[in-house]
């Protein structure tokens, strides 16, 4: 026998083992807790609503870190410190932007994403105030209010998602979270050229009261329209809320019918949200989203001062106008993948229905274990036991080609700049790079948010931390790579580090399943406990 048959024998024995009972799986609506049952209290316009609403909220975290580029120069004149100095403030916000989720992603998992929202809207406004009102004597004071401005606008993303999650069933997230993160995505691109247009003609404090009335907009909003997604919350109804949880003009989910008072037990979600990492199957997505996360910022980071050297004829407002080439990128990637991820997920699920439809037993494909995202193959039968699947690819399987797409882009735009070609041909490149980069992290993105259900905020705010942290480190020795290896090599050194990523893809596949059944079934135990606590409470 093979090694791989041996170990794909363990695979279902592994899947088998996590069966709690060996009574038939029936589509009950309240047999698992991810029963798209759960995700009606919206209508698919006010899903759309929410989600657009959200993207635009998510915008804030890259375009507060990049609408404050251009104005370096001119903040080291007003303060008079040197460029290194005005840097830190760069990297004090960075640090900010990858801790601050870490804290805001767990509290809106727990109190609420409505409140938590508001909440980080009106630091980010407040710390805005400051800034564009801070004297040029105290530098300090501006280091204090970029910290505090980052743990303002840095948590958007990660609350965000929590918001994709609550709302959204598995069939439709794909092109929920497409949508939703072409703002944070966006943001990169769009920051430079408000940022130089703002600072260019009214002056840098320009682009702090730019930001203050962007936010407290969308304050106001939030505070006027927006609901409460967290299901935990929100099913109690809207007259049972406290009054932090009710917008003030009610109109969206008005219609939605309170859950009965008698519910099944639910499982505590951990605050702990470093308690993530211990799952291999999460931090393999980390990895693949990250990588691609940092080579994308290693391109961003170095666009400005190579077209400028390379394209002379460039000036500051047409460099700023070159970064659009890579945020339309984004934009078609974004909306595109989103919705293939959607026709993927039904495709595969009807393919598993058909194949089930002459059993005498029924798998509900809403549970984890039954309907696994990474893949899904032929149908293997148990006559003793039950159903189980070999697994075809659900969300990953476009990721190698992607992958294979973006290292040739980044490969061909380093050598393309070196040899001084027309300056179309980095452009479309970064198009395509664009479009790539977008699609991989969203797959790995919204597959994180379908594998740790209640827990969406916490692991996205994971997985910021980790893209935030590997960006960083890229962006910090980019440079130092150009001087020493030269454009070209330095990019092919790029594409090498994605290239990595294509191993860690199927990796994901292979152990995927049995760490998700494995989840589970230890969630499944711990329901069963806490109802027996019920049980036993009630008859005290």
């Amino acid at each position: 026998m093979s090694v791989s048959e041996e170990n794909e024998k363990q695979q279902l024995k592994d899947v088998e083992s996590a069966k709690i009972t060996d009574a038939p799986l029936t589509a009950t609506p309240h047999a698992s807790s991810n029963t798209e049952a759960e995700y009606d209290r919206f209508t698919k316009h006010e899903k759309w609503f929410i989600v657009s609403f959200t993207s635009f909220v998510g915008i804030f975290s890259p375009l507060t870190a990049n609408i404050y580029l251009p104005a370096l120069p001119a903040l080291s004149v007003a303060f008079g410190k040197s460029t290194e100095l005005i840097n830190l403030t760069v990297t004090m916000y960075m640090v900010l932007q990858a801790i601050a989720p870490m804290l805001w992603g767990p509290v809106s998992d727990h109190l609420g994403r409505r409140p938590t929202s508001a909440a980080c809207l009106l630091i980010l406004s407040l710390s805005c105030v400051g800034l564009a009102l801070v004297p040029t004597s105290d530098f300090w004071l501006l280091m204090l209010l970029r910290c505090l401005q980052a743990a303002g606008s840095a948590s958007t993303i990660a609350i965000g998602a929590g918001v994709i999650g609550d709302i959204s069933t598995r069939a439709e997230r794909g092109g929920f979270f497409g949508l939703f993160i072409l703002g944070p995505m966006v943001g990169p691109s769009l920051g430079p050229v408000i940022g130089g247009a703002l600072a260019g003609h009214l002056g840098w404090r320009a682009l702090f009261w730019f930001l203050v009335i962007a936010a407290s907009i969308c304050f106001v909003i939030i505070i006027l329209f927006q609901p409460e997604t967290l299901k935990s919350i929100s099913d109690r109804g809207l007259s049972n809320l406290y009054i932090i949880y009710r917008p003030v003009i009610p109109v969206i989910g008005r219609n939605a019918v309170p859950k009965p008072t008698s519910r099944p037990a639910t499982v505590k979600v951990s605050r702990n949200p470093f308690g993530l990492f211990l799952n291999p199957d999460v931090d393999v997505l980390l990895l693949i989203s990250a990588i691609g996360c940092a080579v994308y910022y290693g391109v961003t980071a170095t666009l400005s001062t190579l077209f400028i050297k390379t394209y002379p004829f460039l000036t500051e407002t047409t460099i700023g106008l070159c970064y659009l080439a890579m945020g339309g990128g984004m934009i078609a990637g974004g909306s595109i993948t989103g919705r293939l991820l959607d026709i993927e997920y039904r495709r595969f699920k009807e393919k598993a229905q058909a194949k089930l439809s002459d059993q005498s037993e029924t798998i509900n494909l809403n549970r984890e274990e039954n309907f696994p995202l990474e893949k899904v193959s032929a149908v293997a039968i148990s006559v003793v036991t039950c159903f189980y699947f070999y697994f075809q690819q659900a969300r990953l399987r476009f990721v190698p080609i992607y992958i294979i797409i973006m290292t040739a882009a980044v490969a061909g735009y380093g050598w393309s700049i070196q040899r001084k070609v027309n300056i179309a041909v980095p452009l479309i490149l970064q198009f395509i790079m664009g479009y790539t980069s977008i699609a991989m992290m969203n797959v790995a993105s919204t597959l994180m948010i379908d594998l740790v259900p209640g827990q969406s905020s916490s692991v996205t705010a994971c997985n910021n931390l980790i893209r935030c942290a590997l960006s960083a480190l890229l962006v910090s020795v980019i440079q130092l790579m150009l001087n020493a290896l030269g454009i070209g090599w330095t990019y092919i050194l790029l594409a090498g580090l994605l290239l990595l990523t294509i191993p860690m893809v199927y990796l994901a596949i292979r152990i995927g399943p049995i760490y998700r059944v494995k989840r589970q079934k230890r969630r499944e135990a711990e329901m069963a406990q806490a109802a027996a606590m019920e049980v036993g409470g009630e008859k005290a």
